[in-house]
């Protein structure tokens, strides 16, 4: 009798404990849902920044667009006029000498007109690999000249400003702004 009683306290210690673990279990599934819905707001969140940055990014370089093509009809609009006037000033010479003094004044404004139509465009892609094949040469030889980084240096910075001369120098072959 005492081992039926000692049996049946058991059980009943056992199922009590385990619906416990149960809720337990229960809280913890819960709390781990909240978490995961936690997450996937805050990786929404992110994802909308993320769209907000493009918008603002293609907003940004659509304006650039528009001023590009801006300066580009201004551009085209000063070497049609700096047509025009060449194209007067040849005419007009071709007439009376009277005119001719009067010619001599324009032609100055216009040489003037026709200097702004070609602007400098900044540096060329040659000097851009000059520049910057003369740095990192002359920094990769003084590092690499233990005994005397100075010769290195000058060594490095000569060979490096060459190859990046060369290699500039075939961009703007590509480009156009040099030819052959």
């Amino acid at each position: 009798m005492k081992n039926l009683f000692l049996t049946g306290a058991v059980s009943i210690l056992l199922l009590s404990c385990n619906k416990d673990d149960q809720k337990v279990q229960t809280a913890t599934l819960e709390q781990q849902k909240l978490d995961y819905q936690a997450r996937q707001i805050d990786l929404e969140k992110q994802k909308l920044a993320i769209e907000k940055e493009k918008i603002n990014f293609e907003k940004q370089k659509d304006s650039l667009n528009k001023v590009e093509e801006e300066k580009e009809a201004e551009r085209k609009a000063e070497s049609n006029r700096v047509a025009r006037k060449s194209s007067r000033r040849s005419s007009s010479s071709s007439s009376s000498s009277g005119s001719v003094a009067s010619n001599s004044s324009s032609s100055g404004s216009s040489s003037s007109a026709g200097t702004t139509a070609t602007q400098k465009k900044g540096w060329s892609s040659a000097a851009k690999g000059t520049v910057i094949g003369t740095v990192g040469g002359a920094a990769a030889g003084a590092i690499i000249s233990k005994k005397n980084p100075g010769l290195g240096a000058v060594i490095g910075g000569v060979a490096g400003g060459a190859t990046g001369y060369t290699i500039g120098r075939a961009q703007d072959r590509k480009s156009g702004r040099v030819q052959k």
